[in-house]
This record gives structure tokens, C-alpha cells and sequence, in this order.
């Protein structure tokens, strides 16, 4: 699995097809055709990525 921001592969399961991004400290999911991205506050809640949008072929890979 690669990162769908970074195209980094150091990917760990965070939760149920939630995955975070050692490289550029994101998190993200992969319950939809569409990626939702979060970015990590300090206190530890997740801000979602409004206008992160990523390509079915794009997606398709990176969950491969």
C-alpha cells in the first residue's frame, strides 16, 4: 500500500481501513471510492482534508 498524498510506503493500520502515514503524518481511509485525508491536531482530533481529491486509477493503486 502506498500513501495517496506522499506516495510514501511506510503505512500502518490504524484502525478498521484507516491507515496512517509515517512519512508526511497523515491519516486516511479507504471506506469509499474516494480517500478521505486527515491531518493530526495537537490535542490528537483529526481535521479533514476538504479539498483532497484523488483519481479512481490513483486510489485503485495505492490500496494495492
Amino acid at each position: 500500500m502506498i500513501c495517496p498524498v506522499c506516495g510514501g510506503r511506510s503505512i500502518g493500520k490504524v484502525g478498521v481501513d484507516q491507515y496512517y502515514c509515517w512519512d508526511c503524518c497523515i491519516e486516511f481511509n479507504s471506506r469509499t471510492e474516494n480517500v478521505a485525508v486527515f491531518e493530526l491536531d495537537e490535542d490528537g482530533s483529526l481535521i479533514a482534508w476538504e479539498d483532497f481529491h484523488v483519481e479512481s486509477e490513483v486510489l485503485q493503486a495505492a490500496m494495492e
